[in-house]
């Protein structure tokens, strides 16, 4: 079956707004032997109605986003109403969610709120507990007259969407599409080790395997391989993977660096502790994204400064007119600072030159030291990534994660 999917919004293709449906929706039906063929986005306004003539002949199932609220840029019910010849008619049950949702929050229902309660005839509504826009679906040909999709609406922010996805659009999609089982997708989250470098441990073995799609996704400090085929292949894969690229795998799901090392971290009921210089906050803000991460994350020292690091960390001073603040020797009194002032079993720590400005013939822009302190020993590790700012900050933090990976395996 075709499946396309077309988001709707001006801000999008200003870039005011970044798509975040696409790769939702591709691996939630992915698992019903269905795959996106293809994506559009369009402005508001009548661009959104030359799609939909357009891809109602040729898509199977189209899913729009956006253009379901109360303001005037709002146009994507009335549009595929119109086109459907579907008359509009209040849902009461639908009214009377809107109006308990704002009673609540206090805010006044207006003419143009009241409007997004008027459904079009024969549609089915998709509960909306996020938000007051519900979303809905369309039968194939629901107007015998007209030819026409599976067709979902579906509101444009995420938080909306990926719910009312789950919970209603995929029943109905499991319907339609019964799940396929014959063929599977693998996703190897990789760090440590360059795009280039995976490929040439694996692509030429696996890509000898009859009926197997490889692809890669490189992002800082991370490469995603991924297998789609035959369950039996994919086994064969699966061994070639792990065989050559083992110890740089810290994931076969969706979980980032940060989840991983937050559920070791649980399982072994220990401590974390960071010291950040140039990575200013990142290595904390990722961990403290994880539900649960209170259980094992202490305390987060900011110490973008010398004084900072001598007055938080206790550094000796002596030390950084010595070495200077990216060193070996600062990396490491960073970390074992952080460790015994959290009173953490582990600590992290970084301290490097951001750029693009600044560092030396010895230490370039780029250059940083990561420390990993634990009650046993400390270590420290240079790293040299010359990039802008912040894919540098990226790829210090995967780094800094890694290190410590290693050392809880």
């Amino acid at each position: 079956m075709r499946v396309v999917l077309l988001n709707t919004g001006t801000e999008l293709l200003l870039g005011d707004v970044q798509d975040r449906h696409l790769a939702f929706i591709a691996r939630e039906i992915f698992q019903l032997g269905l795959r996106v063929n293809e994506q559009r986005t369009v402005p508001d306004g009548s661009a959104i109605r030359d799609s939909l003539v357009e891809l109602f002949s040729r898509a199977d199932i189209l899913a729009v986003t956006g253009g379901l609220g109360p303001t005037t840029d709002d146009h994507t019910l009335e549009t595929v109403a119109g086109l459907l010849e579907l008359e509009l008619i209040q849902s009461e049950s639908v009214m009377n969610s809107i109006r308990e949702r704002l009673l609540n929050r206090g805010i006044r229902i207006t003419k143009r709120i009241e409007r997004q309660s008027f459904m079009p005839a024969g549609a089915l509504v998709l509960p909306n507990e996020n938000g007051t826009a519900p979303g809905l679906y369309f039968r194939e040909n629901i107007n015998p007259r007209i030819r026409s999709p599976h067709l979902f609406l579906l509101p444009g922010p995420p938080r909306e969407l990926q719910p009312m996805f789950r919970d209603s659009a995929m029943s109905i999609l499991r319907a339609i599409a019964p799940a396929s089982t014959s063929i599977q997708r693998r996703i190897y989250r990789i760090t440590g080790i360059g795009e280039s470098l995976v490929e040439d441990a694996i692509g030429e073995k696996i890509l000898a395997i009859p009926g197997i799609e490889l692809g890669y996704c490189a992002r800082p400090g991370e490469v995603d391989l991924r297998v789609i085929g035959d369950s039996k292949a994919v086994e064969r894969v699966d061994q070639i993977v792990k065989d050559k690229l083992g110890k740089w795998i810290f994931s076969t799901g969706d979980e980032l660096l940060e989840e991983v090392l937050v559920k070791q971290l649980t399982g072994l009921n220990e401590t974390l502790a960071v010291a950040e210089s140039c990575t200013g906050g990142l290595l904390a803000n990722r961990i403290t994204n994880v539900p649960g991460a209170s259980k094992i994350f202490l305390a987060g020292y900011i110490t973008y400064s010398n004084e900072a690091k001598i007055d938080i960390l206790d550094v000796d001073a002596k030390m950084i007119d010595k070495h200077g603040a990216v060193s070996d020797e600062v990396a490491r009194a960073m970390a074992e600072g952080a460790c015994a002032r959290a009173r953490s079993t582990y600590a992290l720590s970084t301290t490097g030159v951001a750029g693009p400005r600044g560092g030396s013939k010895e230490k370039p822009a780029g250059t940083v030291y990561v420390g990993f302190a634990s009650p046993e020993r400390t270590v420290t590790k240079k790293f040299f990534f010359p990039n802008d700012r912040e894919t540098f900050k990226q790829q210090t933090a995967q780094a800094a994660f890694d290190l410590l990976r290693r050392k809880l395996i």
